[in-house]
């Protein structure tokens, strides 16, 4: 049995690492930055860190330029993927296929991805590249896991900071209110 969910396991990270690699496609043929955010940059960022312990995730998110949104509708098309705006979400889907659940989700960068959210997504700046994905800095993945603060945003607060990685100075960096809710986070172990 323990094969079996391995063997499933391995499959689904190949699938997620594949559309990974069709991400860097396409943006590289679309001349076009981006950041990986969200629950693969987690998983890559706690992996590096102490392997094994990552938690995967269903879909990629992103965060790109709104000025670059027609540029990536475009070369995505050419890669088999299509621009859709559903439900207040913009996203990258699989023609014939759609799932929101296995789309590439575009944030963008300087704006806020709920209008109740206290800070805006982050800007493109120089992350880390963990096995070929291009990471947002971490200190800017922890401000907006800590911005949208959802069931599974905490676990992937708690994945970052039991790996060591949720510093003293990326604590400093923080808002008050940032700083209140890793307080809260972590007096709920």
């Amino acid at each position: 049995m323990a094969v079996w969910g391995n063997t499933f396991f391995e499959t689904r990270v190949e699938q997620l690492f594949d559309l990974a690699r069709l991400i860097e496609e396409i943006f590289a043929a679309a001349g076009v930055e981006y950041r990986v955010i969200g629950g693969l940059a987690v998983y890559l960022y706690v992996e590096d860190a102490e392997p094994d312990a990552g938690r995967l995730t269903r879909d990629i998110d992103i965060v790109v330029r709104r000025q670059d949104l027609a540029r990536i509708a475009d070369a995505a098309k050419r890669f088999g993927l299509e621009y859709r705006h559903v439900a207040g979400v913009d996203m990258l889907v699989q023609v014939g296929a759609a799932s929101a659940r296995r789309a590439v989700h575009l944030v963008f960068a300087g704006e806020k991805v709920r209008p109740h959210y206290s800070e805006s997504a982050p800007d493109i700046s120089e992350g880390r590249t963990l096995r070929g994905v291009r990471l947002i800095r971490l200190a800017d993945l922890v401000r907006m896991k800590l911005t949208s603060f959802r069931a599974k945003d905490e676990a992937h607060l708690k994945d970052l900071d039991q790996a060591g990685l949720i510093t003293p100075e990326i604590e400093g960096q923080l808002s008050d209110r940032l700083c209140e809710r890793l307080h809260q986070m972590r007096s709920r172990d």
